[in-house]
């Protein structure tokens, strides 16, 4: 048991140490890795387990994609992501747009069509003058609409970030549990062929050997499943970065904190720092700078008009000026001020449902981290250790002629899924974790993306 313990406590995060079962045709010796060679009594052929080290992820000469490298693929080519940034140079476009001054107007009025009737001209130009701080509030408007842009994008490229973990540490374990189906379709291979040669030496009863070949046939059926679901993980690993096509490079452990989980209040007290209550927050803003808009748009503006009227009879020039403002007596612009105050009232209560919300999902995560955390713990102290000595027990017990062959490859299958269970839990704690991050931190990958002027 202390051997298995130490053997246990050797594996890689997602380099789960692989059984490679070889049956030997000559010597009849059954080899342990842990431990001398050990032949069978009566000279009996048998076959031979040798527990292999764990072999690395991947091959050294092949190429990796790390966790890494698919975020910043993601980041850069991901569509949605880029449709997102794109309301960046919409937002700048509307704030260049209002911070531009109403065009003059040019007029021309003619009275009588005919120069011997008393025809005269009137050239005019007309400003508008914009009262009330208009421009002024157009153009906080429009920046807190940039803000707002930029708090999305952030927040995509948060969610996009845990997207991509999830994705990548799905394809890593689904990769993984292929591995492992294969290491159990070769060991059921070979124990068929070994049962068969022993029963047509008599040594074992052809039950055996059915039952040799029925759980070779779960294992090919096992293999083909993992397989299937190892190519469809690694495609929507791709669709991440908007590849369609298949992902070949292979995949490897993701170098991650493996840290004690802070305590929920610790990261609920961080919770207001996270992207999304920080958008919520924009948007506060926004309403309330609509409101300013609402208000300066009572204030009606006032044209000034400048001209010349020229008289065709008389040849008489004379100067036009003229002011002209509408009277505000029915529209002062209440229904649009009434909106936006409305408007800041909805923001509020939508940033409290989006605390709530958040804060609910971050409870979530936290708890399926700790959960993890707890089966991982479990596994390593327990539910591995046992399954490997099992296993070995199967061995010393088929060597001595107590048990059947079929009880080792049960021992080994347990043993393989024990393997496979453990992989999940780990795959479940690295998401857990990448969803906290999600609602933690804020994004701090943006790189050469455009920052919000108004933000300290």
């Amino acid at each position: 048991m202390a051997a298995a313990g130490r053997r246990i406590s050797s594996f890689s995060i997602f380099g789960v140490i692989h059984a490679v079962q070889t049956f030997s045709h000559g010597g009849g010796c059954l080899v342990d890795a842990a431990g001398p060679s050990h032949c069978r009594a009566n000279g009996q052929q048998a076959p031979s387990f040798a527990l292999a080290a764990p072999p690395p992820a991947v091959q050294a000469s092949g190429a990796v994609l790390t966790l890494e490298q698919a975020i910043s693929m993601a980041m850069s080519a991901n569509p949605a992501l880029r449709s997102v940034t794109l309301s960046l140079a919409i937002s700048d476009g509307a704030r260049l747009q209002a911070g531009l001054r109403p065009n003059p107007e040019l007029s021309l009025l003619r009275e009588g069509m005919s120069s011997n009737s008393g025809r005269t001209d009137t050239y005019q130009l007309s400003q508008a003058l914009e009262l009330g701080g208009k421009r002024g509030a157009r153009i906080r408007l429009a920046e807190q609409d940039r803000a707002l842009a930029l708090g999305d994008v952030h927040v995509a490229r948060a969610d996009l970030r845990a997207s991509v973990t999830a994705a990548y540490l799905a394809a890593l374990t689904a990769q993984e549990h292929a591995a492992l189906a294969r290491q159990s379709l070769e060991l059921s291979a070979r124990a068929s062929n070994a049962a068969g040669r022993r029963v047509a030496a008599g040594k074992i009863s052809p039950l055996e050997q059915t039952r040799s070949r029925v759980a070779e046939a779960g294992a090919r059926l096992e293999l083909s499943q993992a397989v299937a679901d190892a190519a469809l993980a690694r495609r929507r690993l791709a669709a991440c970065w908007g590849s369609t096509e298949p992902l070949q490079r292979e995949l490897i452990t993701p170098d991650l904190d493996l840290a004690a989980i802070p305590a929920l209040s610790q990261l609920q007290a961080r919770l207001e720092a996270s992207p999304q209550m920080a958008r919520a927050r924009r948007q506060i803003a926004r309403q309330q700078a609509q409101v300013e808009l609402a208000k300066a748009e009572r204030m009606p503006d006032l044209t000034l008009s400048l001209g010349q009227k020229k008289d065709r009879v008389s040849d008489v020039t004379q100067t036009v000026v003229g002011l002209s403002m509408p009277l505000p007596l029915f529209n002062r612009n209440q229904g649009e001020v009434l909106t936006a105050l409305r408007s800041v009232d909805k923001a509020k209560s939508d940033a409290e449902v989006a605390f709530l919300r958040e804060s609910d999902a971050l409870a979530d995560a936290h708890q399926r981290a700790s959960l993890a955390q707890e089966q991982m713990d479990s596994m390593r102290q327990d539910i591995l250790p046992a399954a490997q000595s099992a296993f070995d027990a199967a061995v010393t017990g088929f060597e001595l002629g107590r048990f059947g062959f079929i009880d080792v490859l049960d021992a080994q299958r347990t043993l393989f899924q024990s393997r496979a269970q453990y992989l999940g839990a780990l795959a479940a704690r690295y998401r857990a974790l990448a969803d906290l991050q999600r609602y933690l931190a804020p994004d701090d990958t943006a790189g050469n993306l455009p920052t919000d002027r108004n933000e300290q």
